[in-house]
């Protein structure tokens, strides 16, 4: 069938893609694009219940290069996403996504960038407590940076970033309905069908203190973090003046 041997990134994928398969990571679902295309995934991601995205239903695609796992895949959200370290095309700036040069001025250490150590789950896991703990000191999206800092800040009292978020949750129903996909809206729900693996416990990052930034100590009542893989909310690069 192969016109020729099989790349070995070919082999890291469907092992990856079989073990998310067997152990899922909770609140992802994973599919090929297209079954013989394995370089090209479609991820749907449920919205971690008891925070703003609960009960969102959001697309994306991840295409991995040629030469993985030693370059990093890109990972673009098909689903409007108003948050401050996503691009208005959807792609997600994320250091673990960033390829492992030394650039001292992206205030990154290499060591928080991509390395093949990384896999599929470390970057699931990556994004989706992100979402939840937005790097607001280097942007991808400037004007959601500055209304999720006054969200943060007045502990919830300005509402606008708040509000955008849960219509983009609700717009996204219509989705799940098209795709006969029922939206887990219940840790319960959230959890029972896809149990991360013990050895991911960092899932617990999904409820994070949303209001828990790297320049203030502000020890909310909601919850108290651990971050298991640190600095994956690193420096945004120049993105082809993606951005005004």
């Amino acid at each position: 069938m192969a016109h020729q041997t099989t790349p070995s990134s070919q082999k890291a994928l469907m092992m990856e893609l079989k073990s998310l398969q067997e152990q899922p990571v909770e609140g992802f679902r994973i599919t090929l694009v297209e079954e013989s295309d394995l370089y090209n995934w479609e991820v749907a991601i449920f919205g971690p219940p008891n925070t703003l995205y609960e009960g969102g239903y959001f697309k994306a695609h991840i295409k991995f290069p040629i030469d993985y796992p030693y370059s990093p895949p890109t990972f673009r959200f098909l689903t409007k996403m108003w948050h401050p370290n996503i691009y208005e095309n959807g792609d997600v700036c994320i250091s673990i996504l960033h390829p492992p040069v030394d650039d001292p001025q992206s205030g990154e250490l290499p060591s928080e960038r991509w390395n093949p150590t990384q896999n599929v789950r470390t970057i699931l896991l990556s994004v989706i407590s992100l979402l939840n703990e937005p790097n607001t000191f280097s942007p991808a999206n400037v004007d959601a940076s500055v209304m999720f800092r006054k969200w943060r800040d007045s502990k919830g009292k300005d509402k606008e970033y708040a509000e955008i978020i849960r219509k983009q949750v609700l717009s996204t129903a219509a989705e799940a309905e098209r795709d006969g996909v029922k939206v887990p809206t219940t840790l319960a729900e959230y959890c029972v069908q896809t149990r991360v693996p013990s050895q991911d416990s960092s899932s617990d990052l999904l409820y994070d203190d949303l209001y828990d930034d790297d320049m203030e100590e502000e020890d909310d009542d909601e919850d108290e973090s651990e971050m298991e893989s640190g600095g994956e909310e690193g420096q945004c690069e120049e993105h082809d003046g993606e951005l005004s």
